[in-house]
């Protein structure tokens, strides 16, 4: 076994993740996923409650784990998933405010790239402004297959939040330049992916709306987008 397993946050043993982990921000939505599509599903980690499970689906093993909220979590969680427990895929599938007019409740947005105004990015060192981006095998994989299900899908960059609660306004102005949606953690990801060679996608449910006011409630994005996480295992 690896030294570095367990980490100091996930402790499944080597070779308990499958090759693709599909990731929410909330853990109950991971024991829902779990429960609700895995066959055979195993509990493999609950380390700070931060549920990870590893089963079946269709055949294909798969596992889902919470990433908790935010760029510094997500990092966590996906660094240690991508170096040390060999994991190749992550998708991010989370909930995301609409800041574009053309997105309605509901609708499915798989982020390209993710704008940010995180100081996770001054963790590489590296003193530039940066949108990282997802992979594009995925991303094209995501978008056929939303195509095939018949569902309201659009693909563009997203903007990765530090603050839920913010006097600037930031969001506004980004819709204006093409932005999709607003959300907290696809930047750290995709950036983890990039520094470890591996692969990420963001697929996010349109929860709110900055636009109109429109929300859903806290039931609805913890158990009711199963048509994202359905994309995502799919794609898997």
């Amino acid at each position: 076994m690896s030294s570095n397993i367990p980490t100091p946050h996930i402790s499944a043993k080597e070779g308990e993740f499958a090759r693709t982990v599909l990731m929410p921000g909330d853990p109950l939505r991971a024991k829902f996923i779990a429960e609700t599509f895995l066959e055979d599903a195993n509990l493999i980690n609950n380390v700070r409650g931060i549920q990870g499970y590893t089963g079946t689906w269709q055949g294909k093993k798969v596992s889902v784990m919470a990433s908790g909220m935010g760029c510094p979590s997500i990092g966590i969680y996906s660094y240690e998933l991508f170096k040390f427990y060999n994991v190749e895929n992550i998708i991010r599938i989370g909930s995301a405010g609409a800041i574009s007019p053309n997105l309605k409740l509901r609708d499915i947005v798989v982020g390209m790239s993710a704008y940010t105004d995180s100081g996770y990015v001054k963790s590489l060192g590296i003193d530039v402004n940066m949108a990282p981006c997802c992979s594009w095998d995925l991303l094209q994989k995501a978008m056929e297959t939303a195509q095939k299900m018949n569902l309201r899908a659009f693909a563009g960059p997203l903007f990765s939040s530090d603050a839920f609660y913010s006097e600037v306004e930031t969001s506004a102005k980004l819709g204006k330049l093409g932005v999709l949606a607003v959300e907290m953690e696809t930047a750290a990801l995709y950036l983890n992916a990039a520094r470890c060679g591996k692969n990420a996608l963001t697929i996010c449910t349109i929860s709110d709306s900055l636009v109109t006011g429109e929300v859903t409630t806290s039931e609805e994005r913890q158990e009711g987008f199963t048509n994202m996480m359905k994309l995502a295992l799919d794609i898997a």
